[in-house]
């Protein structure tokens, strides 16, 4: 139960709470002036204030970071499971991010995970970050231990504890107004003690189709159409692209580092180049070779019958001396033929020495620059690997790209027939689940019908209506009536109350429920009576605590209609004095 709250300036009301009904009241003076009212009371403030130190998150515009309160350190004492005494949590709004708890809390093992974690301290108490003082909230409060999606403690504490300024008093299943069922229902199936996790998925199904319908005004932009593609194509280019990266794997696996890579290099070129000029002075030889051999098949003994007739003539003329000179010109020419043919004949013998020197000279060649080659094939220079590993990293992180895209694209591709055989599945799911949970969700029923028949009697139905909605898990407070805001108000106060008190028997919820004063805007006296009158029996019957602000005329309504409210109301009494009948005891705007 909530004990008290305070504050460290003096002017500040203390508020004292108590077990079962506490009614917190305002009042208009007979000093107050026209202009003066209620409404700056501080009725709503107490409500900010019981959040703020229940870790609700604040910015530079909440009531706490106020400049005349930022100074200024609120304090909520509270029983606390485990403990023996009060535990007190402090806050200010200097520091919003961290709580002071006092005392120091036992070992918490399943936050700090050891001993003497930052739950320990003196008997100063120890500050906390905010994160830590929510987390012990939804564990200890509201029993969330595990995994509990769409569940939290500060979402169960806003229907706990509604708050004009989000528009809490709205609807019944809603805490703020921008609120969607798929994000609420979850937190009121877990107090009713429902499957929460199934609940959540809608959520999920909500977030596939708000994600596929934004994708697919992108996909249908003619620009970032370009930029997303088609599955089917990127599928094609992830094919290649994984080919490409299982080829880049295989060669850096069998790669070997080569150290005198270059020098090997180098070599293999030399031997290439030297192979060449081989080949080369042979294509020269070879044609030598020809013409040496074509040289010595005509290098033959002359023909010498022309000069026999020339001697002959000559003989006619010169007779004896001519014929002694042509035996010797015979004899020239033999010799000289012969000569010839033995110089071509070591001529061809040198140039077929070179050809078959030059042969063996390029097999040893063929089979050095070979061996070269192998090396440098099956490994290469350390550069060269560092190379290769850049590549398949570049190649990886294009794949991963090519990937999200196929992602996008089949989400934008998904047909809206897939995700309503999502929603159907999930349907028939929540509808079996909540046809074996008949029994609780019967007690939630008939604690319900039996509030709602206190304020309005039994020729008014009233029941809790628990579906398997399309869009949510259907949970509807129905009471029925015209429509009525004072009915709407009441089905809230029932409503609240239920879960309230459903949640505390299963160890789900604390044991306080906290209404402002606009769950009676618009209720008839006589139901704002039986209303309160049903919460005094049932908190005594549950040993719980219900916190309600009031206005003081609407409060001796109920006197007039036979509603003792003497034992119920708490100090301090609200006014709307201007200078110090506030909470803060002091007026500023806010």
């Amino acid at each position: 139960m909530l004990r008290q709250l305070s504050a460290d300036d003096e002017r500040f009301k203390t508020v004292t709470f108590q077990s079962g009904l506490n009614l917190v009241v305002a009042e208009a003076t007979a000093v107050s002036r026209s202009t003066d009212s209620r409404n700056g009371s501080g009725k709503s403030s107490m409500i900010e204030l019981l959040h703020f130190l229940l870790g609700a998150r604040a910015d530079n515009k909440h009531l706490a970071a106020r400049k005349e309160l930022r100074q200024t350190v609120f304090t909520l004492s509270l029983d606390w499971p485990g403990l023996s005494q009060e535990l007190s949590v402090s806050r200010s709004g200097t520091d919003v991010k961290h709580v002071t708890l006092r005392p120091t809390l036992p070992d918490e093992p399943e936050l700090s995970g050891s001993p003497r974690s930052s739950l320990f301290g003196t008997d100063e108490g120890r500050k906390v970050p905010l994160a830590e003082w929510q987390a012990l909230i939804e564990m200890r409060l509201f029993g969330l231990t595990g995994e509990h999606p769409g569940v939290s403690g500060r979402a169960l504490l806003a229907f706990l504890i509604r708050r004009v300024g989000d528009h809490g008093f709205n609807e019944a299943v809603r805490s703020f107004s921008r609120q969607s069922e798929a994000k609420a229902t979850p937190n009121l199936a877990y107090l009713l003690g429902l499957d929460s996790a199934l609940a959540s998925r809608y959520q999920d199904i909500a977030a596939k189709k708000a994600t596929r319908d934004q994708l697919k005004k992108a996909v249908d932009d003619p620009v970032w159409g370009k930029v997303i593609g088609k599955a089917a194509d990127l599928r094609g280019e992830i094919a290649v692209r994984k080919s490409k990266i299982d080829e880049l794997k295989r060669e850096i696996g069998a790669f070997r580092v080569v150290p005198q890579y270059e020098e090997l290099k180098e070599r293999a070129d030399e031997l290439s180049r030297r192979i060449q000029d081989l080949g080369t002075q042979d294509v020269i030889d070879r044609r030598n070779l020809d013409h040496l051999e074509k040289a010595v098949a005509e290098a033959v003994d002359p023909e010498v019958q022309y000069l026999e007739q020339v001697y002959g003539e000559l003989g006619l003329v010169l007779p004896g001396q001519a014929l002694r000179r042509f035996e010797d010109v015979r004899a020239f020419h033999t010799a000289v033929v012969r000569n010839r043919r033995t110089y071509l004949g070591e001529e061809i013998e040198a140039t077929r020495r070179n050809l078959e020197a030059r042969k063996s000279e390029r097999a040893r060649l063929d089979t050095e620059l070979s061996a070269v080659l192998k090396d440098l094939s099956e490994g290469g220079a350390l550069d060269r690997l560092t190379a290769l590993q850049k590549i398949l990293a570049q190649e990886e992180a294009q794949l991963g790209a090519l990937q999200h895209r196929l992602e996008v694209a089949q989400t934008v591709e998904a047909s809206s027939r897939e995700i309503e055989a999502a929603r159907i599945d999930l349907v028939r799911e929540v509808d079996t689940d909540l046809r074996e949970r008949q029994q609780q969700i019967s007690q939630a029923t008939v604690l319900f019908h039996e509030l709602a028949s206190r304020l309005y009697g039994n020729d008014r139905p009233a029941y809790l209506s628990v579906e398997a909605g399309k869009s949510s898990l259907k949970i509807a407070p129905k009471i029925s009536s015209d429509v009525s805001q004072g009915i709407n108000k009441m089905s809230i106060f029932c409503f609240d109350l239920t879960m309230a008190v459903i949640g505390h028997r299963e160890g789900r919820a604390p044991d306080f429920l906290v209404h402002d004063s606009h769950i009676f805007d618009g209720v008839d006296d006589r139901q704002v009576t039986r209303a309160l009158e049903a919460a005094v029996d049932i908190t005594e019957a549950e040993g719980m605590q219900y916190i309600v602000t009031i206005n003081e005329d609407k409060l001796a309504q109920t006197r007039s209609l036979g509603f003792d409210s003497t034992p119920y109301v708490i100090e301090p009494l609200l006014t709307d004095a201007y200078d110090e009948g506030g909470l803060f005891g002091f007026r500023f705007e806010r």
